[in-house]
């Protein structure tokens, strides 16, 4: 099964949390709990990059130019 890049971050989480489950329960057949342990590894890839992005697009400021900036503390306590 080919993970969408347009499912939400929601629909993402809910699936591997339903997968870690079934897993977890143990009465899968081996060759579908491959399959879905292949999966739930894709969606976890797929779900850190989702995260990594939103962390680096927070971490940003806008300059008075109204250029992105890498935030840094250490420019606002110097100015305290």
């Amino acid at each position: 099964m080919k993970m969408s890049d347009k499912q939400s971050f929601e629909n993402q989480l809910t699936q591997l949390q339903t997968i870690v489950e079934q897993l977890e329960k143990g009465d899968v057949p081996l060759e579908e709990a491959l399959k879905q342990f292949q999966s739930g590894i894709e969606l976890s890839k797929q779900l850190q990059s989702t995260l990594d992005n939103a962390e680096k697009t927070l971490t940003k400021l806008m300059d008075d130019d109204c250029n992105e900036v890498p935030f840094d503390n250490k420019q606002e306590d110097e100015n305290h």
